[in-house]
């Protein structure tokens, strides 16, 4: 007999929590961004939805389907409550940023996915909103980490020379998408 209480996301805690005990140290950066490492996690909460994630979703060379569903269903428009898949790409450029930086604190994802009409929303009300946000295919992540700078992080992510980082200092958050190699902000 199941266990009524046993959810999918309980389940896939579980399956993470036991992957993460049995994966061997990783280095500083992964194999497709500098060559190196077992396993790729994620760790993150928001704070509009109250909402933790701790999650490996690469393991030996193979993405972690339920991982990545989990992950883009956390990493959703919360404003519209809709989820869409999120780029592999992204997800390992966000997680060998946050190795590099050497910390046990989880991102605060600020951004991920992006419905166009909330795209178009903050467009109207915010400036440095693109028409054609890479957030609207699952592309983009704003993203804070406590006890880091945005320049630390920036520089970190821009070390992986693998997408595009922007710099939201008076903002406080980092741009990190996998679209063509870029820079921005101060």
């Amino acid at each position: 007999m199941t266990n009524p209480t046993m959810t999918r996301r309980s389940l896939l805690g579980v399956f993470a929590a036991t992957t993460v005990a049995a994966a061997p140290y990783a280095a500083n950066a992964f194999g497709i961004l500098r060559g190196g490492g077992d396993y790729r996690k994620l760790r993150m909460y928001s704070a509009r939805t109250g909402e933790t994630l701790d999650m490996v979703y690469w393991i030996d060379g193979d993405y972690i389907r339920p991982a990545i569903e989990e992950i883009a269903y956390f990493m959703r428009d919360w404003r519209v409550d809709e989820a869409h898949d999120i780029d592999p790409r992204t997800l390992d450029i966000m997680a060998a940023t946050h190795n590099l930086l050497e910390t046990p604190q989880p991102y605060l994802l600020l951004s991920g996915y992006r419905s166009p009409s909330t795209n178009a929303m903050l467009r109207a009300r915010l400036s440095g909103v693109a028409r054609n946000s890479l957030h609207m295919q699952g592309q983009a992540a704003d993203l804070r980490l406590e006890g880091r700078s945005v320049r630390q992080v920036a520089a970190a992510a821009e070390s992986c020379s693998a997408g595009g980082v922007g710099r939201y200092s008076g903002s406080n958050f980092t741009h990190m998408d996998c679209g063509p190699v870029r820079r921005w902000g101060g």
